[in-house]
């Protein structure tokens, strides 16, 4: 489907790497497409134990790929949205799943970790959830999970004013289970997937199941997906994403809701 997501199976392992280095691993509806597909596939194959996620370059992913929200907006987007099935695969994930996040993870590159057993941070990481800027709204059920991390003043602010968080501070806020140099985050997060390769897999996947409420999760997913989905098509979002375009500042005064 696309060559900017690669898989790799090693040892156990199903190793996705986001590699649109390029372009930030900015997210288009075909990597979406692959990510589900790889998160199938790690359900499917018995010889998967845990999945590990990563990004290639100097950023885990810049979000969504504004190409694509753009085309949403007028209505020109064909075709099947993939991203509503890789997030609803994250909510069902019964493999654990371990990140490796380094620069910049913005957007839906903040709100899948919500979804990881097992996240490491490099100190260059900056995770930001700028969805308002965009005059959207948050989204893989981050409404909900974000302030249940965080608590609901620091997840507002990051939500309503797209404040960004540092590696340190995801660290110690919950957001990430530790803080890395940049030069050893891969060998890290490798080394805690590969512990997890030596657990009982059963009791991994209930001990998982437990601490997740899915159906809850999943629904909540359906509301901000649907709720998302309008936002899309207001003139404020096409505000957003033509100042975007073109460079400036947003001028959202005398536009509509």
């Amino acid at each position: 489907m696309t060559d900017h997501v690669k898989t790799d199976v090693e040892a156990g392992i199903l190793t996705i790497t986001l590699a649109r280095a390029d372009k930030k691993n900015a997210l288009t509806n075909a990597m979406y497409g692959a990510l589900a597909d790889a998160l199938d596939r790690a359900e499917k194959d018995p010889a998967i134990r845990v999945v590990l996620i990563q990004g290639d370059g100097d950023s885990f992913t810049a979000g969504n790929d504004l190409a694509d929200f753009s085309a949403q907006s007028k209505g020109t987007h064909e075709g099947e949205k993939h991203v509503f099935r890789f997030l609803k695969n994250l909510a069902k994930a019964t493999r654990p799943l371990v990140a490796a996040v380094q620069g910049n993870a913005v957007g839906v590159g903040t709100t899948m970790l919500l979804h990881c057993d097992l996240v490491y941070v490099a100190d260059t990481a900056r995770l930001m959830t700028p969805f308002v800027n965009l005059a959207l709204v948050p989204e893989a059920a981050s409404s909900h999970l974000l302030p249940a991390r965080v608590g609901h003043a620091r997840a507002y602010a990051m939500f309503a004013l797209g404040e960004p968080v540092d590696g340190a501070t995801a660290a110690s806020i919950g957001l990430a289970n530790a803080v890395v140099p940049v030069a050893e985050l891969r060998a890290k997060a490798r080394s805690a997937a590969e512990a997890l390769t030596k657990r009982p897999l059963g009791a991994l996947a209930h001990t998982k199941a437990l601490m997740r409420p899915v159906e809850a999760i999943s629904a909540q997913m359906d509301r901000e997906g649907a709720i998302f989905q309008e936002r899309l098509k207001t003139a404020e979002a096409r505000e957003a994403f033509a100042a975007f375009a073109e460079r400036r500042q947003p001028d959202f005064s005398t536009v509509a809701g």
